[in-house]
């Protein structure tokens, strides 16, 4: 666990100008979204963002990886040093989205057939860089959480 593989030339572009982004812009577009990442360091290795640190639970683990990895000009997230405070972090599960996808059509291929309508727990699970549940893009990675009971 701790590489993630991202689509390059899919994501939110950061500063101005072309290429990789830097570390202070994606750390700033990190903490902009409120997850409790003040204690997690960010560096850049050309297309490759390394995360160290700490982080308060899993769902934010999994929302940082996806927050800088669905960044223009990023292709991998190494999160092997990003430690989580509560329990050991897992593997998460994780989906890129594909040109014609909606989260009810994801929900189905991720927790079985006839199980669309739990496509807001996705879109939940994917707050706050998700705003709107019909505002997905082909590229765009997104944290797939585990249905409870």
């Amino acid at each position: 666990m701790g590489l993630f593989n991202f689509i390059k030339e899919a994501g939110k572009k950061l500063g101005i100008g072309g290429g990789e982004p830097d570390a202070a812009s994606v750390k700033k577009e990190l903490d902009s979204h409120g997850l409790g990442t003040d204690g997690v360091n960010v560096q850049v290795a050309g297309d490759k963002i390394v995360l160290q640190g700490e982080v308060k639970d899993q769902a934010a683990f999994e929302k940082a990886v996806i927050a800088v990895g669905n960044t223009l000009g990023i292709s991998k997230v190494e999160a092997g040093e990003l430690k989580v405070a509560a329990a050991p972090a897992k593997d998460p599960v994780l989906y890129t989205v594909k040109k014609g996808d909606n989260l009810w059509k994801i929900a189905e291929a991720e927790y079985g057939k006839g199980q669309g309508a739990k496509n807001n727990i996705i879109f939940e699970a994917n707050k706050p860089m998700l705003t709107h549940p019909d505002k997905i893009y082909p590229g765009q990675v997104l944290r797939i959480p585990p249905l409870e009971g």
